[in-house]
């Protein structure tokens, strides 16, 4: 497999993630961490569920990679969500030492890879995060834009 068939198989991943997500009445967001083509860990949006605001897909994700490689580093790792990350996740892959992001829907309001900030490309860090942006773009986007509509 090439790297553009394995970031839309993992996000097909993440997308499921996401509708558990929804299924549950939380904003349809789902993560998952690959490193040598090997699931680390998994996670949707549960902040409802867990009361707690850090149960973002992408921590619950990363928290799973960590217990799975007895570790709070995850290089080499991919970390793919199906919405850009906020400043709190991106901050955790930071200091888990992701290699790669590769999101679906970009979030213009709350991003902060690129959509509305862009964190990781600040010079202050000692780490750099490569991205691929879009993958699954029009189902990720689709899902949050159906959960919202039925709420209002």
């Amino acid at each position: 497999m090439n790297e553009a068939s394995d970031d839309a198989q993992w996000m097909a991943r993440a997308l499921e993630l996401a509708r558990y997500a929804a299924d549950a009445g939380e904003v349809p967001v789902g993560a998952v961490v690959v490193r040598d083509g090997v699931l680390l860990g998994e996670g949707w949006n549960r902040p409802i569920a867990a009361h707690d605001p850090s149960a973002h897909a992408e921590i619950n994700a990363l928290r799973a990679a960590g217990q799975a490689a007895g570790a709070y580093r995850l290089p080499g790792a991919t970390l793919y969500v199906t919405l850009e990350p906020c400043f709190m996740c991106a901050g955790a892959m930071l200091h888990a030492r992701i290699r790669r992001l590769v999101f679906g829907a970009s979030d213009p309001k709350t991003g902060a890879c690129g959509g509305h900030f862009d964190l990781l490309a600040l010079p202050g860090h000692n780490h750099r995060i490569e991205r691929t942006s879009g993958v699954h773009e029009a189902a990720a986007a689709g899902l949050l834009r159906e959960f919202f509509r039925a709420r209002r």
